[in-house]
């Protein structure tokens, strides 16, 4: 959405002050931890653009709580598998061997949107290191949560995703739907009911560029807003507009057990 856009959108001027006010005012509390999918454009005008919602949601959960966003960077797995768009099979080789190798300081994310990009690169932000599923996080338990992110199965136990589960989090859909709700890949690769596949990225070892092959699922996102519809008609979702948007608090832990039962039945 562009700026003039942006204006026409919006009932008022959204400020740090007003976004941590309509924060709590759906749920959000001192020391959670809190994975969030956002939306920019679904704010409204905001008055200093992500740097302000970053603050505003700092100031809510306080440096007692953590704050986490995905920084994920699809671009740098294997080039066969690119759809959106392709390239040449004749190109797949010479990518391979050239594409930069993933550092979790300066490598981009990857159409996780403007909130998610700034907040990597905020101070005291902490990123796990995966060239493809990567998290960044702030605040208490951001050591925690990013450190030891397996290579195989990036969204499964060894991910920051189940560190999350472990610390009874929360997700904050700010403006964004279920689709994106990555919470809910930890259910599938639970559910054992996925497919495995094989991926491949360029990653740092011993200082040295090397492209290195594991393992994945093939992931299932276009369930999700099925899945959570069905997810609120047993499980308290607690929803209240964020500046202009739609926003959804819920409980980390019941959307992947939800996710993880939901697809053990329906595959049976």
């Amino acid at each position: 959405m562009s700026e003039a856009n942006a204006v026409q959108f919006s009932k008022q001027p959204q400020t740090r002050k007003s976004l941590a006010e309509d924060l709590r005012n759906l749920g959000v509390e001192e020391g959670m931890t809190v994975l969030v999918h956002s939306s920019m454009s679904s704010l409204g005008w905001v008055c200093g653009g992500p740097v302000t919602v970053i603050h505003a949601l700092q100031d809510v959960l306080t440096p007692s709580g953590t704050l986490v966003m995905p920084a994920h960077s699809a671009n740098m797995s294997d080039p066969a598998g690119w759809g959106n768009p392709p390239i040449p099979e004749s190109w797949w080789e010479t990518v391979r061997a050239e594409m930069p190798a993933f550092d979790p300081v300066i490598t981009p994310s990857y159409f996780m949107g403007q909130i998610a990009e700034a907040f990597r690169s905020f101070p005291d932000v902490k990123r796990s290191n995966h060239p493809v599923s990567s998290f960044a996080a702030w605040g208490k338990y951001s050591e925690e949560i990013t450190k030891d992110h397996s290579l195989d199965f990036g969204l499964g136990d060894q991910s920051p995703l189940a560190r999350i589960y472990d610390r009874d989090g929360y997700v904050l859909l700010l403006g964004t739907d279920y689709e994106s709700n990555t919470s809910m890949h930890l259910g599938e690769y639970r559910s054992k009911c996925l497919k495995e596949c094989t991926n491949g990225s360029p990653v740092y070892e011993n200082g040295k560029r090397v492209w290195r092959t594991y393992k994945d699922l093939e992931y299932e996102e276009e369930r999700f807003p099925t899945i959570g519809e069905a997810f609120e008609k047993v499980h308290q979702v607690k929803k209240a507009p964020v500046g202009e948007a739609e926003a959804r608090l819920l409980p980390q832990p019941a959307v992947v057990d939800f996710t993880e039962a939901y697809l053990f039945h329906a595959h049976q």
